[in-house]
């Protein structure tokens, strides 16, 4: 069997923030032997509409993982952006298209910073993408 090949998209609304996550899913995917490459859109809520246009392709990925981050602000923005942008992957998900969720949805900057670097979420939303592709290899389904 190939190396599972996934493509990380990441929303580059907050640069620092967006590249932490990168390295991290990055360096995750290299560690358990699949490809990587990564494309970047201004933000949350362009990823999953990326997703759908690579499927539209046939780009030929086994997975997706989606990386950036959503900071509350004084309006109600941050609500939309969160739920629609979570929505968008859970439909594709649901719908048998693998895409790993590291959208931050955090209160500020700090936050963020902790997710990104400390607890490494980048890394972590490429382990379920892989998990799933496993299960998926598992059931037969590709």
């Amino acid at each position: 069997m190939s190396a599972p090949k996934l493509l990380v998209i990441a929303g580059a609304f907050y640069r620092d923030i967006a590249d932490a996550l990168i390295k991290g899913a990055t360096e995750a995917a290299a560690a358990a032997g699949a490809e990587a490459e990564v494309i970047e859109v201004p933000g949350a809520l362009e990823i999953p509409g990326a997703i759908v246009q690579a499927e539209i392709a046939e780009a030929g990925y086994d997975g997706y993982v989606a990386l950036g981050c959503v900071i509350r602000g004084e309006t109600t923005h941050y609500d939309y952006v969160c739920g629609e942008s979570a929505r968008g992957l859970m439909e594709l998900n649901l719908n048998g298209v693998i895409a790993g969720n590291g959208i931050l949805t955090v209160e500020n900057r700090a936050q963020a910073l902790k997710r990104a670097v400390d607890k490494n979420k980048g890394a972590d939303a490429v382990e379920a993408a892989l998990s799933l592709i496993a299960l998926r290899d598992k059931f037969g389904a590709a």
